[in-house]
């Protein structure tokens, strides 16, 4: 979909540290990581769910 060079990485980065700051990044990630979790959770419960009914 999307693809990212070292530059663009590089400046997403240094956005995000000065929008955020150091302090703030770590739980900002967590929460993130957590989300990005649940929606492929939800997903796959979803596809199961349609697979089930096909069956």
């Amino acid at each position: 979909m999307f693809s990212f060079g070292a530059m663009e990485l590089v400046l997403i980065i240094i956005l995000a540290l000065i929008i955020f700051g150091p302090g703030k990044l770590p739980e900002v990630g967590r929460s993130l990581g957590k989300a990005m979790s649940e929606f492929k959770r939800a997903k796959k419960d979803i596809e199961d769910e349609f697979k089930e009914d096909v069956k």
